[in-house]
């Protein structure tokens, strides 16, 4: 059994996924720095991603929708979570 893989990927793919991971990697650092929520309620997801998309993803265990205190408190996602699951959906289109 071969325990390792060719893959080939075009430069325009190598480019993209060095770009999202820049971008992520900044992002991570604003957010850990304090200048970047960590969290969003669930309804900017819904805005920013579609609301299909978020409970589909849900539904799938990718990313955890968390509700801190009782019946009144808002759903948050983190934000980390919910970015790094759209960006692999998006790059999985190029592939």
């Amino acid at each position: 059994m071969d325990l390792f893989m060719e893959i080939q990927i075009t430069v325009y793919i190598l480019e993209k996924l060095l770009e999202e991971a820049a971008e992520m990697g900044g992002r991570i650092a604003l957010s850990r720095i304090g200048k970047l929520r960590p969290y969003m309620k669930k309804a900017e997801a819904y805005r920013l991603y579609g609301r299909r998309n978020v409970e589909n993803w849900i539904a799938q265990g990718l990313i955890t929708a968390r509700k801190d205190g009782g019946h009144s408190a808002s759903w948050r996602i983190e934000w980390l979570e919910i970015e790094s699951v759209f960006k692999a959906k998006n790059l999985i289109r190029y592939l």
